[in-house]
């Protein structure tokens, strides 16, 4: 590295340094150039690794870009495999015991098919088709030609392109809600902000809206005939998180592709086909002893829910009275073959986690407690979204919960309602997320974007505030009381959930253990365990005397709301990923239902604790029999459904929606 002669050799002990100006000026050069050239070569090598930096941060961002792109087509092949699941789910009913029994083999042998396998099966297919698959083919050609003859027929989603099943589309963006990118992009991150619920009332936009001078009537008559958007709302739109005033929001759950409305199914009812003859099945109306014109449902484009309450004889969604097939003696002795009488929506899992549809008893939509339908009574025009709902126990008075306020509202008397009360909360500009009546009806509990919770006098002339609790949450997501009315309880949006004194209005314990917001929270009857749900995925069973926790249940999906069953050993869950699922408190087994299209956003049992009513993005109230799911009745209204509330005495359900109202209904027996 150091020229030769550079420096002279080391002096002998006792030689003399004898060095002139002009040789130190000469070294000096030479240390100059040497450090010039030095220098260069440095500068050269530095050159050469900022190019080498420059051409690597160029093949990174190719390959994160075919990253992404490959992580849009997996999600897209896992939303058509989802939306093949769905069909099969729908079609194997139909067919007999024996073929059923082959189809579901041959799904699960499907679902155990490795990547080696599956690249030698297409290697085979690309060079000469087996028998059995060419039969399959000659087979599917032929139904689809007797398809293709029937009146009314539209193309099935196999017959469709693949950009059919495109998952970034969405509709525009309204004002109240920001446009989004396309929802198949990467996960957000995890506090990324989320929409406030005035989004959520957008959401009605992408329903098809009746006219206004339309009565119900005339709407129970359009809905199975209405064609629904072509996709769904924005998932992230209808977050149920709070506004972007809130400092630490819910976290959007992953983008999801829109559900299976884009599927267009026929009805069977109103054409020749195979399945109809063999099971015995007749239009719902004339399970009535009503005839409905010839061609009514024929080619109509329904989701899944629709097209299943058109097959069996379901009602209109708005229509409420869901199973009139279960308590008509007209009902042909054939169509029992069909477990549950209806497509597979409610699924029992096993410990092992083996699926298997459940055969409803008999007894399952009829006997005492057992709702028959229900019944619009009143529309409360809160004026804003409302997050919140409550009914007192004398049933007279409903609370709604909207943006900076509850409004309380009169529903003893016939008639239009107005607001009796208002009683202002947290900043004007931040959502209420929860109101709850202690059992005696004089005071009321309000929580939601804010740190504090308020508790309000009712018993006063005049609704008054009498004491507010403050914790260093920024928000509060759900509330529960005690049994005794001596303890509340509340979901924090830092994950913790915080034990307040009412008489002594102070914090008393915290339970740490959720990692993202605590959304959601019920207690059991006799009030010594608590369970709360997070946006981490789990839900958490809490010891109240002892203060630890007593079990954790993950889940692939956010947790948005969940209910105990008064009667005990049940818990429902309310999912981000539209599932509703029944969870035995002791034992591994639980039921899985599948008739929301989108998250469910809250959910109450009834006090006697033989059904619960569940809400969600999809504008749907579902009243489901307990524990194992059977469907009770539907109604549909005209935005996502955010909140519901159920008197003690279990005659009415009240219910907040995204349309700027909450709704009353009357539950007939």
């Amino acid at each position: 590295m150091f020229p030769q002669g550079r420096h002279p050799p080391p002096l002998q002990p006792g030689q003399p340094f004898k060095f002139s100006v002009l040789e130190i000026c000469d070294r000096i050069k030479e240390e100059f150039q040497f450090l010039q050239a030095q220098y260069h070569s440095l500068k050269l090598e530095c050159e050469k690794l900022v190019s080498e930096k420059t051409e690597m941060q160029r093949h990174y961002v190719m390959y994160y870009e075919m990253s992404y792109g490959l992580n849009i087509e997996m999600h897209k092949q896992a939303e058509i495999v989802k939306r093949l699941s769905a069909i099969c789910a729908q079609i194997i009913p139909f067919l007999t015991q024996e073929h059923q029994q082959q189809v579901l083999q041959a799904v699960e042998r499907a679902k155990q098919v490795t990547m080696g396998e599956l690249n030698s099966i297409v290697g085979s297919i690309s060079a000469s088709p087996p028998e059995s698959l060419r039969d399959e083919e000659r087979m599917g050609l032929k139904r689809k030609r007797e398809e293709k003859d029937l009146p009314g027929h539209s193309d099935s989603d196999g017959d469709k392109s693949d950009y059919n099943l495109v998952v970034d589309e969405d509709p525009p963006s309204e004002p109240g809600s920001p446009g989004r990118s396309p929802s198949r992009r990467l996960a957000p991150s995890r506090r990324e902000l989320p929409e406030s619920p005035a989004s959520i009332g957008s959401s009605g936009s992408t329903t098809p809206l009746q006219p206004k001078d339309q009565s119900p009537t005339d709407s129970v008559a359009s809905a199975p005939t209405s064609k629904p958007s072509s996709s769904s709302p924005p998932r992230d739109s209808l977050t149920p998180g709070p506004g972007p005033s809130s400092a630490i929001p819910l976290r959007p759950p992953p983008a999801k592709a829109p559900t299976t409305d884009t599927v267009t199914l026929r009805s069977p009812l109103s054409s020749s086909s195979p399945y109809t003859s063999s099971l015995g099945m007749v239009p719902h109306a004339a399970l009535s002893g009503e005839l409905p014109s010839p061609g009514l449902y024929m080619g109509i484009h329904l989701s899944p829910q629709v097209s299943s309450a058109v097959l069996y004889g379901r009602s209109p969604m708005v229509a409420f009275e869901s199973h009139p097939h279960l308590r008509a003696s007209t009902l042909s002795s054939s169509l029992s073959t069909v477990p549950g009488g209806k497509p597979a929506y409610s699924f029992h899992v096993s410990a092992d986690g083996q699926m298997q549809p459940v055969p409803f008893p008999p007894d399952a939509l009829i006997g005492s407690g057992i709702p028959r339908h229900a019944r619009q009574l009143h529309t409360l025009t809160h004026g804003e979204v409302v997050c919140a709902v409550t009914i007192s126990n004398s049933t007279r008075h409903v609370y709604t919960g909207g943006k900076g306020c509850v409004k309380v509202w009169d529903v003893g008397q016939p008639g239009t309602k107005t607001a009796v009360a208002q009683l202002d909360c947290l900043n004007r500009d931040n959502y209420i997320r929860s109101c709850k009546l202690l059992p005696d009806g004089r005071s009321l509990i309000v929580g939601g974007e804010a740190s504090t919770l308020s508790i309000w006098d009712l018993a006063a002339p005049t609704p008054r505030i009498k004491a507010e609790l403050t914790s260093s949450a920024p928000a509060c997501y759900a509330l529960a009381i005690s049994p005794d009315a001596k303890v509340c309880f509340s979901c924090c949006s830092d994950g913790n959930i915080v034990v307040w004194d009412l008489q002594n209005q102070m914090m008393v314990r915290q339970f740490q253990g959720h990692t993202d917001g605590a959304s959601c929270i019920d207690i059991s009857n006799y009030g010594t365990k608590l369970w709360t749900g997070g946006l981490d995925n789990t839900v958490r069973c809490w010891d109240l005397r002892e203060g630890r926790q007593l079990q954790q249940h993950d889940f692939s999906s956010q947790i948005f709301s969940l209910g105990y069953c008064p009667m005990g050993e049940w818990l429902a869950v309310g999912m981000e990923s539209s599932n509703v699922e029944i969870l035995h408190v002791t034992k591994p087994d639980k039921y899985q239902l599948h008739l929301h299209e989108s998250c469910v956003l809250s959910l109450k049992f009834a006090s006697c604790g033989k059904w619960f009513v569940s809400t969600g993005k999809d504008n749907l109230l579902n009243a489901w029999r307990a524990p194992y799911g059977a469907s009770i009745f539907q109604s549909k209204e005209s935005s996502s459904v955010l909140s519901c509330d159920i008197s003690v005495n279990d005659k009415f359900i009240v219910t907040g929606s995204g349309d700027k109202k909450a709704t009353v209904y009357e539950v007939v027996y």
